[in-house]
């Protein structure tokens, strides 16, 4: 059954789609962490540039329908598969700095 509530495409869904645009865009989130723990107190200033880079690589994978449907296959397999074993996948967490 492919049908989705609407906490599935509200939550869930987007959950898989910025862990997965986290790890594509990894080298702007690098380069951002770097900018703020070099600059401390005045990122706010001094990181405008990684930042937009960051935000606009993120941007680019949430407004991708192709990006939705795909983490979309990827949610409904891991449903399957919980409905058929009863046993939830572990996620894998990012560092707190990705």
């Amino acid at each position: 059954n492919s049908k989705l509530r609407h906490v599935e495409k509200d939550v869930l869904i987007p959950q898989i789609m910025r862990e997965k645009a986290k790890e594509l865009c990894s080298d702007q989130v690098q380069a951002f962490t770097k900018c703020c723990k070099e600059t401390g107190f005045l990122m706010v200033v001094k990181c405008r540039p990684e930042n937009t880079a960051l935000k606009d690589c993120l941007v680019s994978y949430y407004r991708d329908p192709a990006f939705y449907e795909e983490c979309k296959a990827e949610y409904l397999k891991q449903r399957e598969e919980y409905r058929a074993t009863g046993i939830k996948k572990i996620k894998k967490k990012l560092p707190s700095n990705v």
